[in-house]
């Protein structure tokens, strides 16, 4: 694995978490302090696309592969 393939795994492994924890965070508060919610919904936003992005560069890479190896 080159060292960017593992920074971006890494970032892909930690923005995801944090996906988590705040969809927990979220889910398990009675009430949600209405101070803290526009930074967690930024947060969570900027962590999604970040994921979703990961995704979808992994999926094309993947697409191109197994175009190549039905041309074989």
């Amino acid at each position: 694995m080159t060292m960017k393939a593992n920074s971006e795994s890494q970032s892909f492994k930690a923005n995801y978490a944090r996906l988590q924890e705040i969809a927990q965070q979220l889910s398990q508060s009675d009430a949600v302090d209405i101070d803290q919610l526009v930074p967690m919904v930024d947060e969570a936003s900027k962590a999604y696309q970040l994921c979703k992005s990961r995704l979808d560069a992994v999926e094309a890479a993947l697409s191109q592969r197994i175009e190549q190896e039905d041309k074989l």
